[in-house]
């Protein structure tokens, strides 16, 4: 059976943007992001183009978050995707939501293999509470 939580996020699943909810990971103050997500199946999947930002790395500190779509609010724990083939399987559903900015994507991906530019592109699962 799916959860409260999933079906209300299959609702606003064709949004845009999310306000994602992190908090400090010295002072543990909330502070917002507004950032691009995906659901894929039973799977939310958060993504950056650039894992140094302030956000991504309270995150990964401290992985409780909330999430805030088109009026559904939900909870969750954010999980870092280490492994290369998850990553992957994560940036590959943002390429396909967000495919009007794919070339902008593929470019960067070209510009980083050819060693022009560093990836620096990471991802989360977010694990819904509930």
């Amino acid at each position: 059976m799916e959860s409260t939580e999933l079906a209300r996020l299959r609702r606003v699943a064709g949004k845009q943007t999310t306000s994602l909810t992190h908090y400090g990971r010295k002072t543990g103050k909330p502070h917002e992001v507004t950032i691009w997500f995906v659901l894929d199946g039973d799977r939310l999947y958060i993504g950056t183009a650039n894992v140094n930002r302030q956000w991504v790395q309270n995150v990964q500190k401290t992985p409780q978050v909330k999430l805030s779509i088109a009026g559904e609010n939900v909870e969750g724990t954010a999980r870092f995707l280490i492994d290369r083939a998850e990553h992957e399987r994560a940036m590959a559903a943002i390429r396909r939501k967000y495919w009007m900015f794919r070339p902008i994507i593929e470019l960067g991906r070209f510009l980083a293999a050819i060693g022009l530019m560093r990836d620096k592109a990471g991802s989360f699962e977010v694990l819904l509470a509930g």
